[in-house]
């Protein structure tokens, strides 16, 4: 976790108790939903606040193949994981030449698959769209893209992704719209507007463009909070669950594992969830049957993301 001055100082650092002594509270595996794959994290543009750090140069987790996610799909039939959804993650997806056939070989399963994606350049290259629109004819709606649109203006949107982005994006899911691609899409909770405002905003811009996403829908038109390891967050203790009137099983990491591999390695490794790609604490092995214990909700994110701001990354 990196060091962030004096924010949470003492907190999240042992597995089992919390700061102040109290048991820390665990999540384990109770219903596997999603299997996720960080494609890697070479992205084509830099956003000021990438949770994972995704760039044109950042090839920390590096490109995934079809054989190695064909591995952990294996893996899921003999473990006997209910898992319904693969997701795949980055960076953006579309960089990696495998992405089409990484998803092919998930439908082919059976799975339904979500690419999460800004819809930019590398979705847009001539092949891509192509293999989209084959996945599209073979699959139907069991493929579904999730576009990072992080606020329904403009301006506000630029202000992430740099200028012209929210052109880019918005040109990219008129393609979609015109494929017969089904999409949702991913915004953020940064500007202090309420979630009404926000997706009252996100209603008229999918209205004007003839886009099929139901604002309303919290599945359809996600709305992230902010990941900021700079804000003091609580701890999550044991005695959390009765106070929070939430449930273990509500959290991410009770649904879901990413798989990624680390430049350098020799193989991929699971993670226990999306939002924790650097921190070796959740890191839980090679294999999906390593990957099936109790994750101690030890970091910051977990507190602020999935516990308190009740967020997921999965449909």
């Amino acid at each position: 976790m990196k060091d962030v001055a004096g924010a949470n100082a003492g907190k999240f650092c042992d597995p089992d108790t919390t700061a102040d002594g109290d048991p820390r509270a665990r999540v384990g595996l109770s219903h596997p939903r999603t299997l996720w794959f960080n494609t890697g994290t070479l992205c084509n543009i830099t956003c000021r606040n990438c949770y994972i750090g995704s760039s044109p140069e950042n090839d920390a987790l590096v490109y995934l193949t079809a054989d190695e996610v064909s591995g952990y799909l294996d893996q899921l039939e003999d473990r006997d994981w209910p898992v319904t959804e693969i997701g795949f993650t980055g960076g953006e997806p579309f960089m990696n030449p495998h992405i089409i056939e990484m998803a092919r070989r998930s439908l082919a399963r059976g799975y339904e698959v979500l690419i999460l994606t800004n819809a930019m350049r590398p979705m847009m290259r001539p092949g891509m769209r192509q293999g989209l629109v084959d996945l599209r004819e073979a699959y139907g709606m069991k493929l579904t893209l999730r576009v990072s649109l992080d606020h329904w203006s403009a301006a506000r949107h630029d202000e992430e992704r740099g200028s012209g982005g929210f052109a880019a994006s918005l040109d990219g899911m008129t393609w979609l719209r015109e494929a017969g691609i089904r999409m949702t899409v991913a915004g953020r909770t940064v500007w202090g507007e309420s979630e009404d405002d926000a997706r009252d905003g996100y209603g008229r811009l999918f209205r004007a463009h003839a886009f099929e996403i139901d604002a309303q829908d919290p599945a359809a038109t996600v709305l992230f909070p902010e990941m900021d390891e700079g804000v003091e967050v609580p701890e999550i203790t044991t005695a959390c669950w009765g106070i929070l009137g939430k449930s273990p099983e509500s959290v991410m990491c009770a649904s879901s594992r990413m798989v990624v591999k680390r430049r350098g390695a020799e193989r991929p490794a699971v993670l226990a969830c999306t939002l924790l790609a650097y921190d070796a604490r959740f890191e839980l092995g090679e294999t999906l049957a390593e990957a099936e214990g109790e994750v101690a909700l030890n970091h910051p994110h977990c507190a602020k993301f999935c516990v308190l701001g009740g967020a997921s990354c999965s449909a």
